[in-house]
């Protein structure tokens, strides 16, 4: 869609190209100030873009704002409901603007609100906060979900039962587009993820495609090994190293196979080196996003 939008001399978006698949879940991946909100924002017709096209089931989202609204659900990361109304009320008030809206009751209980469905929102926990949020983003039944940071502050507990609905929601054919800071959640969830910094798409695929296979051979031994000698026994491209001291990492360009597990192996016992705590990791959708973005701190 080449969505581009600028504040002042500050390009938020850059020629950000992306697809979101119906009936997937899509992750929306960046450091802070990447472009993602103003990208959501676009999206969900609360901002005008200043150059491209976006389509949101099929419509434009600012021009067809009023025949979408209906269509699409919205979770916000806070806000947005007034503090005094209690929590079963509020989700009996929304249900009411909708067509064929979840049951309230039944959805209070999804939530794990029940409880707490007479407490004021502004005296909920900042999990029950989210959790509420979640239960409003999708009691319109939408084909369409946004979903902002959908479990932070939550418990474990509540994670996972958010997750759950997450899953339930994508196997009842609705399209999800999650925006979360938390990696692992990104990685058990999507579909598909976008990595966008600077305004720009950086990497985009699904978890396994952007993690690829295995990366790293670790084991400990005496300390001191001759690790330009292992690296002559290995691919072209690999990396050996000792980091802290007795530990070894080996990483090679196309990932550990049983060959490469192999030849350290027979390096080892050639030189009189018994590897332990031998084990092989892969990386993560955490390891790939620091990679493209770097580790430095945002504003």
């Amino acid at each position: 869609m080449s969505l581009v939008k600028q504040y002042r001399h500050t390009v938020a978006v850059d020629g950000l190209t992306l697809t979101a698949a119906r009936g997937e879940v899509t992750s929306l991946l960046g450091p802070n100030g990447a472009g993602k909100t103003t990208t959501i924002e676009i999206c969900e017709g609360y901002r005008q873009a200043d150059g491209g096209t976006v389509q949101v089931l099929g419509l434009d989202p600012a021009r067809d704002a009023r025949a979408l609204r209906p269509r699409v659900g919205v979770m916000l990361q806070a806000g947005g409901v007034p503090p005094a109304v209690p929590a079963g009320e509020y989700l009996r008030l929304l249900s009411r603007f909708h067509a064929h809206p979840l049951d309230p009751t039944e959805l209070l209980a999804r939530v794990g609100l029940t409880a707490v469905a007479r407490t004021p929102y502004k005296r909920l926990s900042g999990g029950q906060q989210q959790r509420l949020s979640l239960a409003a983003a999708v009691i319109g039944r939408p084909e369409l979900v946004f979903l902002d940071e959908p479990t932070a502050g939550m418990d474990p507990q509540a994670r996972h039962a958010t997750w759950d609905l997450i899953r339930e929601m994508r196997a009842s054919g609705a399209t999800i587009i999650l925006t979360t800071h938390f990696m692992e959640e990104a990685e058990r969830l999507s579909d598909q993820v976008a990595i966008i910094d600077h305004g720009q798409l950086v990497a985009a695929g699904t978890p396994a495609e952007l993690c690829g296979g295995a990366g790293q051979l670790r084991f400990r031994a005496e300390t001191g090994l001759d690790t330009d000698g292992l690296l002559s026994a290995l691919p072209d491209g690999s990396l050996a190293k000792e980091s802290p001291a007795g530990h070894y990492i080996i990483e090679v360009p196309d990932g550990i196979s049983p060959q490469l597990l192999a030849s350290v192996t027979a390096w080892c016992a050639e030189h009189g080196v018994l590897p332990t705590s031998l084990r092989i990791e892969s990386r993560t959708l955490e390891d790939v996003f620091l990679e493209l973005t770097g580790r430095e701190l945002r504003p």
